[in-house]
């Protein structure tokens, strides 16, 4: 039904409409786009800023991993030489011969190692420079220790009168610094090591001691520089930077003074020096170095003692940035200009034109989508394209009308049908996959369980046999089994380990039936055990592990069998990164609409990741995606542990970027019948 047609409007009347559709085009552009432009700097810029603050915290933390590992390399170094037979054959020569060959042993291992100085020293030597060198202490009672130190320029000189001259560096003046008299810095940094000497008996014969000056040791600096920053790193042309302080005082760095000319001597900031060695915190912000504007990172350097002696720094220019950011503005702001200006022009021109038509047009259309299948657009009086598009719309809508009627009820009926027969379908599919996977699933696991109650029993005789006769034996030997009572105790001990075995066995083969003590469970003192646990796996790769504690809430469960679950995740973690990468063990609040449920346990790892196909079946029985000796019941197992005291296991993971187990589980537990 066609609405009647609308009067002429007079010549004020269209002058008005044509003002008002001017200032509809443009007052919400003028608005918005300032406004739009406003937070884009602000939110935009913070953000920005945000993000270079964490790209200078990953910075750091590389170079933290980078310094940690030479500091482990040389005490291992160290420790290595001090347990060598070279050494101890070099020590059991005779008085005449040992001090030469003992020199040239030592010579020959540091220049190999790189260390600046090499020595064994006595036990009575070692004791008179215990107080001043503490990892000598530490390595008299039998223990090898690696830490930084700060030695005195006598310290120095008295090891090696070249490490005195190297150490020796002049102050430079250096603006915003804390004011200090000194004109010339003389202490060394050093990372130093020493581990115990031991005879083939296990007496101590003395400690053997070596370290690395920090002082100008440009390959050092440089290097951890190198890996921070590789070429290419940094964008818009930024430069990284990395620096070892001594105290405020740069002690090697590959911040240019001029031309060529390292700082070597200058200072940190006052403002650095308050926050990182008077207050022990980690700086990420701007800061002034030297000659420019640097986001930095320094972290404090601790001694043995663990007194705040130096700090770490890593940064890289913030102008190449700022003038990026600056630059990426501006272009927003002109193309405000040249949106404001073309809707100005487009608005002005076709306002007196196109606003009536396609207004009853848009009415039209707004009525039909609110339900009023009747409405129309009508007469236009216009004698253009509009009036003749008009008309051909409201022919449209008769004929769409019309069809939409007829269809409509043909859809329904065939919608009705077809999701009748789709559900019917959809519900026997999903029937007969899951009676298929659980018939497969209990025949697998009712073999395996009688096999493995078989196992056990048949076990469990002769381990009884063997007990009841070694009992009978050891009562009619009587005295005269002292000699041998040693041998009888380790016979005891592998019987116990055998039922011990059995009883793992028969839980597998029962669960239900072997439910273990509960208890309250802390999850930071589990995982420190679990790591310990696989300390060995660690040690065989490159790995490096973060641990977030970011809950300290309790579970009650059994706690072996949690941390069976938590050492196959982390065992299932190190074998994804045979070449090395990140581990990271985590705990936090599991907490659902506020309400707290109880923690989560997450290990992730820097591996290959998993395919899709993979972690569907990831928590099948016999399934394994690693080795092809695996049995593929860890997963299966740990997930059965877990919802036995209602919580569950997922994973997040995708080719190429790692996998992340988490966990889940209650504070109290929701005990679940297992299947028998």
């Amino acid at each position: 039904m066609s609405t009647p047609p609308a009067g002429p409007l007079n010549p004020p009347s269209r002058r008005s409409i044509r003002v008002r559709l001017l200032l509809l085009a443009l007052l919400p552009l003028g608005v918005a786009m300032p406004v739009m432009v406003a937070v884009l700097a602000g939110w935009g810029g913070d953000y920005f800023d945000r993000l270079l603050v964490t790209k200078v915290r990953a910075d750091l933390a590389v170079a933290h991993g980078y310094f940690e590992r030479v500091s482990e390399g040389l005490g291992r170094s160290v420790e290595g030489l001090a347990g060598s037979a070279r050494l101890l054959q070099a020590l059991e020569l005779p008085a005449e011969r040992r001090p030469e060959a003992l020199r040239n042993l030592l010579e020959t291992a540091r220049s190999k190692s790189r260390f600046d100085f090499l020595r064994f020293l006595s036990v009575d030597s070692s004791r008179q420079d215990a107080e001043l060198w503490p990892v000598l202490d530490t390595a008299l009672q039998g223990e090898s220790m690696t830490a930084a130190e700060v030695f005195s320029a006598d310290q120095l000189r008295a090891i090696d009168p070249q490490l005195a001259d190297r150490a020796l560096t002049q102050l430079i003046e250096t603006p915003n610094a804390v004011a200090d008299a000194r004109v010339v810095e003389s202490r060394g940094l050093l990372i130093h090591s020493a581990a115990p000497v031991r005879a083939a008996d296990g007496h101590l014969l003395g400690v053997l001691v070596g370290g690395v000056l920090l002082n100008k040791n440009l390959e050092f600096i440089d290097r951890l520089n190198e890996i921070v920053y590789p070429e290419g790193a940094l964008p818009l042309g930024s430069a990284g930077t990395a620096t070892l302080f001594l105290g405020d005082v740069r002690v090697a760095t590959n911040v240019r003074l001029f031309e060529g000319e390292r700082a070597i001597g200058t200072r940190v900031s006052a403002a650095v020096h308050h926050a990182v060695l008077d207050e022990g915190r980690t700086w990420l912000d701007r800061a002034f170095v030297v000659r420019d504007w640097y986001v930095s990172a320094y972290e404090p350097l601790l001694d043995s003692r663990g007194q705040r002696v130096g700090m770490l720094y890593v940064g890289f220019l913030e102008g190449p940035f700022t003038a990026a950011k600056h630059g990426a503005l501006g272009v927003v702001v002109a193309l405000f200009g040249m949106v404001m200006v073309v809707a100005g022009i487009f608005a002005a021109f076709w306002a007196r034109r196109v606003f009536k038509p396609i207004e009853r047009m848009h009415a039209t259309m707004h009525a039909i989508e609110n339900g009023n299948p009747e409405a129309r657009v009508g007469p236009v009086y216009s004698r253009d394209e509009l009036a003749v598009v008009a008309a051909h719309f409201d022919r449209l809508l008769d004929r769409l009308q019309a069809q939409a009627s007829s269809l409509k009820r043909w859809g329904q009926s065939l919608d009705v049908e077809v999701a009748k027969r789709t559900a019917e379908l959809e519900q026997a599919v999903a029937d007969l996959k899951a009676a298929q996977s659980q018939l497969v699933m209990s025949e697998k696991l009712a073999a395996i369980g009688q096999l493995t109650a078989g196992v056990a029993h048949e076990v469990n005789n002769p381990v009884a046999v063997i007990q009841g006769n070694l009992e009978v034996l050891r009562d009619i030997l009587g005295p005269a089994a002292e000699p041998v009572a040693t041998e009888i105790k380790l016979i005891h001990e592998q019987v116990h380990r055998i039922r011990l075995i059995v009883a793992k066995l028969l839980q597998f083969a029962r669960p239900q039936d072997y439910v273990g003590y509960l208890e309250p469970v802390a999850p930071a003192q589990l995982i420190q055990d679990s790591l310990v646990l696989v300390g060995h796996l660690l040690k065989k790769g490159n790995i490096a592990i973060e641990q977030h504690f970011d809950s300290t809430r309790h579970v009650v469960c059994n706690r072996n069998e949690l941390q069976q679950v938590l050492i196959n995740l982390l065992v299932n973690a190190i074998q994804a990164m045979p070449e090395g990468g990140v581990l990271i063990v985590a705990a936090e609040d599991w907490d659902e609409s506020d309400m707290p449920l109880g923690l989560r346990l997450v290990v992730a790892d820097s591996g290959p990741g998993l395919a899709p196909a993979e972690r569907e079946r990831l928590f099948q029985p016999f399934y394994t995606a690693k080795k092809a000796d695996g049995t593929g019941l860890g997963l299966w197992v740990s997930l059965t542990l877990v919802e036995r005291y209602g919580g569950r296991i997922t994973v997040d993971s995708e080719p190429g970027k790692g996998s992340r187990f988490t966990v889940w589980l209650r504070f109290e537990p929701l005990m679940q019948e297992l299947p028998s």
